[in-house]
């Protein structure tokens, strides 16, 4: 077994990710077969010291914007090991490989899967209590207000002040598991102002096919049509029903598909491939509400358990969902 001090040395950054840009990956999503090739593409990364104009210009025409280094790799890392944070929690469940590191979270492959769902998945009811105190760690809400992520959320949006949600979510995803579906943000929040900023922040090195989001191409506009007929649907409903994600004309889960092929046969007139990228971490995604999206299927070679966290900002003194101002628990209903 590895020293303690090899063992939470920091990671440089992943050999395998850099090997693997030229190729595409074989994606899907939690049902469905494989995207064809010709479906897919690689998302379009943006080098943090970009000059300003050009990042805008890119978020305005992408619809999302993935900034490379925002946050220190290490810091990174270390929100990933963190004792009594995350997967040092499940270490006596078996998840993790045995004789690995919670900081680099390798999946015990002789264990089941399923077990071990996080959000977007059916976690068992001890993985709601774990996932209830990981949400309310003061370790977890010191990293959301971690200063290089804040400095660059104001730098990029040209707000002085940004208000993050605390309705926050850190999403694991296990080799095998079920993961987030196919879905747009705004309709998660739909008693609030639908002028914000959702940031993505792999906690850790994600490969393409490791779990991470994979975007949908011009699909801006295809979830503003979406969310408009949604709402014409619901019109007649009460407001707390219209509102909700959940409603008789949403899917029963909240998400609009769980099977990627699928969804683009339908809506490909509309829309470009899924594209993908090879996250590292200190990495950050940021993305519009209306962009669809979803998380690929974690087949990671080295079995990586995919940690994450997604973040929605506002200015200051926006109007917000006030459903979305309380620390996320399992049985908040949203």
């Amino acid at each position: 077994m590895a020293s303690a001090d090899a063992l939470h040395a920091p990671r440089p950054p992943n050999a395998e990710i850099k090997n693997l840009v030229s190729h595409l990956p074989c994606l899907r999503s939690n049902k469905g077969g494989y995207v064809n090739p010709s479906s897919t593409g690689w998302m379009r990364s943006t080098p943090c010291d970009t000059a300003l104009e050009e990042m805008r210009k890119r978020f305005r025409e992408d619809g999302y914007i993935w900034v490379k280094n925002v946050i220190p790799r290490e810091d990174v890392y270390d929100m990933r090991e963190q004792y009594g944070i995350y997967f040092a929690q499940f270490a006596h469940t078996g998840m993790l490989a045995l004789s690995t590191s919670p900081r680099d979270g390798i999946f015990d492959s002789t264990s089941n899967p399923s077990a071990y769902e996080g959000i977007g998945g059916v976690p068992e009811i001890s993985t709601k209590d774990l996932l209830n105190t990981a949400h309310a760690s003061p370790i977890y809400r010191t990293f959301l207000a971690h200063p290089s992520l804040r400095a660059f959320i104001r730098h990029f949006t040209g707000w002085r002040q940004e208000r993050i949600l605390d309705r926050a979510m850190l999403r694991h995803n296990c080799p095998g598991s079920q993961s987030t579906g196919i879905h747009y943000d705004q309709y998660f929040l739909r008693d609030g102002e639908d002028e914000f900023l959702t940031a993505w922040v792999p906690i850790g090195d994600c490969a393409a096919a490791g779990g991470g989001l994979m975007y949908l191409e011009n699909s801006t506009l295809l979830g503003k049509d979406l969310e408009r007929e949604f709402l014409a649907k619901a019109r007649d409903l009460p407001k707390e029903e219209r509102i909700d994600a959940f409603n008789k004309f949403m899917a029963k889960d909240g998400f609009m598909s769980h099977d990627a092929v699928e969804f683009w046969e339908e809506h490909r007139e509309k829309v470009g491939r899924w594209l993908v990228g090879n996250y590292e971490a200190g990495d950050v995604v940021f993305h519009n509400p209306w962009m669809v999206h979803a998380a690929t299927k974690n087949e990671d070679p080295q079995g990586r358990i995919r940690l994450a966290s997604d973040l929605r900002f506002y200015r200051e003194g926006a109007n917000l969902d006030k459903r979305w101002t309380k620390i996320w628990t399992h049985d908040d209903g949203l």
